[in-house]
């Protein structure tokens, strides 16, 4: 399918599987890279309806690092528990050093 024809949804899909393991990214930044940088709220919808597909969406977060979404994993920790496991730090429920894990999919994607 050619880029032009994907729903937003799918763009959203293909830019959160380029979210590099141990990194993080946020919904703006996401919206902002599709052209459509009021549409950080779309983007979250997105994510929570990517269940069932092979999408990092536990490497979206809010633009303080806070794990908005985590509600939408199974069982109460599971977001957090994925990005520990990839070593990213997270203390009540917000990521830690956030800059040092920022990826920006502006500055690093074509």
């Amino acid at each position: 399918m050619k880029p032009e024809t994907l729903s937003f949804f799918e763009k959203v899909y293909d830019v959160a599987k380029q979210i590099p393991y141990g990194r993080v990214t946020n919904y703006g930044a996401i919206a902002k890279y599709l052209g459509a940088g009021k549409s950080a709220r779309i983007v979250g919808y997105a994510m929570n309806g990517s269940h069932g597909k092979d999408i990092p969406t536990h490497r979206v977060v809010n633009r303080k690092g806070l794990l908005t979404g985590k509600h939408h994993f199974e069982g109460t920790n599971l977001m957090q528990q994925l990005l520990e496991s990839e070593g990213v730090e997270v203390i009540e429920n917000q990521i830690q050093n956030l800059e040092a894990v920022y990826w920006d999919p502006v500055k690093e994607l074509p």
